[in-house]
């Protein structure tokens, strides 16, 4: 201990930056060897599709659609007959 407090051993405080360093650029390059191998993954996967992705949007959003205009129309007519039968 000095006079001032904590003698800390700036050998060894360097050593565990260093190494704390290289441990986070070593993660970081793992991160992105995963994310580039998933991402390749998805695209192979894409590709051999028989339909594209695009395809079957605009096919949902087709049956989306006219689900909705028919339970809007049912609700027109569930309306209109309970409002005449008053």
């Amino acid at each position: 201990m000095t006079e001032h407090g904590i003698d800390i051993d700036t050998r060894m405080l360097a050593v565990g930056v260093a190494v704390t360093g290289v441990a986070a650029v070593l993660g970081l390059a793992g991160t992105v060897m995963i994310g580039v191998t998933l991402l390749n993954a998805g695209r192979g996967y894409v590709r051999h599709m028989e339909v594209p992705p695009s395809e079957l949007a605009a096919r949902a959003m087709r049956q989306a659609k006219a689900a909705s205009q028919a339970a809007s129309q049912a609700g027109v007519d569930a309306w209109r007959s309970a409002d005449g039968s008053s």
